[in-house]
């Protein structure tokens, strides 16, 4: 394995390794999980693989490939834990035996490769197993392949922490008893995973838009490899639903440069200036909208693709279409009965008809109890409330909003917003 130069302290070298993690880490394990035929030995090689780093790389350098010289070095660690455990396990040794002869996986999997040459979106389709309910195939993914934290994925799913992290375990101890950790779907099966695939790429784009928490509300490391799998989806299983997807993320992304000012403060859809907005992105999302909506049934993703196309098309603010908006929320309401569809519609209501409607429809859904410790209905009503002169009920519901707010830019805005009300 060839190294680079020696030039760095260990502290630097940390620092890359730890860089290389965030970077690299996923899709060594994709790799790793080809090649070893096991999630859960491919988790056990990559933690010994960048332990190995953390020995190695003070003194040799960095590898010219790190990628490359961690997958090999975790296959031979997997290698060498099974060789051990080969000599009072029978099944281990028969599989020590087949790795050593197929050292770049079983002729299922290099099959497979031919019609998903992708090593993380092949691990997507792997953990997205219809044994398991798609709640688990989502969240197993969100944390495996996409390294998503348990707080984090628990916030895409609007539950408790402790709820994913049994999903997560129960999901595992599934694939494990029953021995389909790596079973690959064949091309024909693959329709039946892609509801699962769809949702689990479109929360990875939703953590990246908006991130959960911490100091930055936007993270393009995510957003980006949302949208790398997105086209390789399309190219895979190109259909209505594939476009949708891939067309709402690049046009959400497309307002990237605009939502955030230079110290990371949040800028309102209203305040944002267009001309930043990637011209080149809203483009392509618009050809891939009418491409889906011409492809055949129209799904959720195609209609939020809808919505994000009006917004695109607006010349400025005042120039959306509303009630196009509305009529749009009305299909997704048909098709996503869910309590933030019904949400996002209302406030689109409150721009249609005034705030006091969509504030009415607010509250509907908070009588209900839906929602109640999501700071986005908080904030949503409180705007609502800002904007129908109802000062009192706006601050309280601003502060509402703040305390379960977990991400500082956020933050922010509602404690800028409540000192406006004072």
């Amino acid at each position: 394995m060839e190294y680079g130069s020696d030039t760095s302290t260990p502290g630097d070298t940390r620092s890359l390794v730890e860089s290389v993690y965030r970077s690299e880490s996923r899709r060594v394990l994709a790799t790793l999980v080809r090649l070893l035929g096991d999630l859960e030995l491919a988790e056990e090689a990559l933690q010994e693989a960048f332990r190995a780093a953390l020995e190695q790389w003070p003194a040799g350098g960095l590898p010219g490939n790190p990628r490359a010289w961690l997958v090999s070095t975790g296959r031979f660690k997997a290698i060498d834990a099974l060789r051990r455990r080969s000599r009072i396990d029978y099944w281990d040794g028969e599989r020590l035996e087949a790795m050593s002869a197929a050292p770049a996986g079983n002729a299922e999997m290099e099959r497979a490769i031919e019609y998903i040459p992708d090593d993380q979106l092949r691990l997507v389709f792997i953990c997205c197993h219809p044994e398991l309910s798609q709640d688990a195939q989502v969240a197993l993914t969100l944390r495996e392949v996409c390294d998503l934290t348990t707080e984090e994925i628990a916030h895409a799913f609007l539950v408790r922490a402790s709820t994913v992290a049994q999903r997560i375990v129960r999901a595992k101890a599934t694939l494990r008893a029953r021995k389909l950790a790596v079973e690959l779907p064949s091309a024909q099966e693959l329709p039946h995973r892609i509801d699962a695939v769809l949702r689990t790429i479109y929360l990875v784009f939703n953590e990246g838009y908006a991130a959960s928490g911490g100091t930055r509300l936007i993270r393009t490391d995510l957003t980006g490899e949302a949208i790398r799998l997105g086209r390789l989806v399309v190219e895979l299983l190109p259909d209505s639903e594939t476009y949708g997807l891939l067309a709402l993320m690049l046009l959400q992304d497309s307002r990237r440069e605009a939502r955030v000012t230079d110290d990371g403060d949040v800028v309102l859809l209203e305040d944002q200036d267009r001309s930043r907005w990637n011209r080149n992105q809203i483009q392509e999302g618009l050809e891939l909208v009418k491409r889906a909506v011409a492809s055949g049934t129209v799904g959720g993703y195609t209609v939020q693709a809808a919505i994000a196309a009006e917004h695109a098309a607006a010349a400025d603010y005042t120039a959306t279409r509303w009630e196009r908006i509305v009529a749009l929320y009305d299909l997704l309401l048909r098709i996503e009965p869910t309590p933030v569809v019904e949400l996002n519609r209302a406030v689109a209501v409150g721009m249609r008809d005034g705030a006091e409607e969509g504030l009415r429809l607010v509250e509907e859904i908070l009588a209900r109890g839906d929602l109640s410790d999501f700071h986005l209905l908080h904030a949503a009503r409180a705007d609502l409330c800002r904007r129908a002169g109802l000062r009192e009920q706006a601050h309280h519901s601003y502060r509402r909003a703040l305390e379960l707010a977990g991400q500082e830019p956020e933050r922010r805005f509602l404690q800028r917003r409540m000192r406006e009300m004072e």
